[in-house]
């Protein structure tokens, strides 16, 4: 059985195209095609139900497809681990960050990285941070960049690089503006706009209304931070944001015994050799945590 089978299958059974397959693996669309009817014929069934534009996997595909994966983690491995035997850091770095970690906190790391690294090629994608724990675990992330899971996972090890503060806003005019003194109760008579409460944000905040027997009314989710700050700030609803989001759009609301920090960091999975580029970056995400500790009043 050929490596490059098994890579095409893997790339076809996650992108649900040959097509898209073939443009991930940087072939063409006859060569994954070729591939694909080369490890079914040795396999002796077929792995995709086709149907319209779609494929599916079969029985037989989803019993293969952890088990590619494994073979090719594997393989992967054993490759990184011979080139961390020199020192240059060069290949391709896959990994995973969040929305908002993305663009308010890993671009200047990413640029750094890349001024040091220029044979470094980074392949980067956007996911919500459960999705992006559920990938690396699944083997197909060196490292992720996303808010921090509120219990530890065995086979995966978790580092704070931002500890993210996040207050209670509303728009300037919103009834809750106006009230002096707030407490919980207070903001359980109002409709709020916050991520999905299965996110680890939105955990943190109903665990907060639930410790008090509250009901918490969510009136719109989204996990899109900054569509919550547009939908607060034009007064459909009380939110809690990062500190660093909020500005004259948003009334912080201060609200006693009210107190929210989750931490973003890097994640990376225990049992995984990184490659020296992932290394690289880990080790400059770790350095900007220690920078930041040593500085002040920094956040």
């Amino acid at each position: 059985m050929e490596i490059q089978w098994l890579k095409a299958f893997l790339a076809t059974a996650e992108q649900g195209s040959v097509s898209e397959a073939a443009e991930q693996l940087h072939l063409t669309q006859p060569a994954v095609s070729k591939r694909l009817a080369a490890l079914e014929q040795q396999l002796d069934t077929p792995l995709f139900d086709r149907i319209g534009r779609r494929l599916r996997l079969t029985d037989a595909g989803r019993a293969l497809l952890p088990r590619a994966r494994h073979i090719l983690n594997e393989v992967s491995d054993a490759e990184r681990e011979l080139r961390a035997l020199g020192s240059h850091v060069s290949g391709s770095l896959r990994i995973a960050t969040s929305h908002h970690v993305g663009l308010h906190h890993l671009p200047p790391v990413l640029k750094t990285f890349s001024a040091r690294y220029p044979d470094v090629a980074l392949d980067i994608d956007f996911l919500d941070s459960e999705q992006a724990y559920e990938a690396l675990a699944a083997g197909e992330y060196e490292l992720a960049v996303v808010t921090l899971a509120l219990k530890d996972y065995p086979n995966l090890e978790a580092r704070v690089i931002w500890p993210d503060p996040c207050v209670v806003v509303a728009a300037p005019d919103h009834p809750l503006a106006q009230m002096p003194v707030l407490d919980i109760a207070d903001l359980a008579r109002y409709p709020a706009i916050l991520p999905d409460l299965n996110t680890y944000t939105g955990r943190l905040i109903k665990r907060e209304f639930d410790a008090r027997g509250l009901k918490l009314t969510a009136k719109l989710a989204t996990n899109y931070l900054e569509t919550i700050k547009m939908m607060a700030g034009v007064g459909l609803g009380w939110s809690v944001l990062p500190r660093t989001l909020v500005d004259d759009s948003l009334a912080e609301l201060p609200v006693a015994k009210l107190h929210i920090l989750r931490n973003l960091g890097v994640i990376n999975h225990r049992a995984r050799t990184l490659s020296n580029a992932a290394s690289a970056l880990q080790q400059l995400l770790l350095a900007t945590a220690d920078q930041q500790r040593a500085v002040p009043g920094s956040r």
